[in-house]
């Protein structure tokens, strides 16, 4: 007696679609990013001094509307903490150095 397998369609290409943005809608969401940026750097920017002392490269998670901050070791977690209290806002995570940046490019 021999089975038979199951023959599978390999799917090919990606599994969305790419997204076909004109330079106009890139343009307005690049200055909507920088406008929302420039709303939570002067809280962090406040903060930064103090917060180097004693928490140097932890995390920080700023929503601007209320000025309220969040800061752990852990970049995912401190998210995940802002998202509980605010589940449907935008939130800005630096890095409490002196650039507030993860990383180089």
């Amino acid at each position: 007696m021999t089975s038979v397998k199951p023959t599978r369609t390999v799917r090919r290409g990606r599994l969305f679609p790419e997204i076909q943005w004109s330079e106009e809608k890139k343009a307005q969401w690049q200055a909507e990013r920088e406008a929302f940026y420039q709303r939570c750097k002067p809280i962090f920017d406040r903060l930064k001094p103090e917060l180097m002392k004693t928490h140097y490269n932890w995390y920080m998670a700023v929503e601007p509307d209320s000025g309220e901050y969040f800061i752990d070791k852990d970049d995912m977690l401190v998210a995940n903490i802002a998202h509980e209290k605010y589940p449907k806002v935008k939130l800005q995570v630096f890095r409490i150095n002196e650039t507030g940046v993860c990383g180089t490019i």
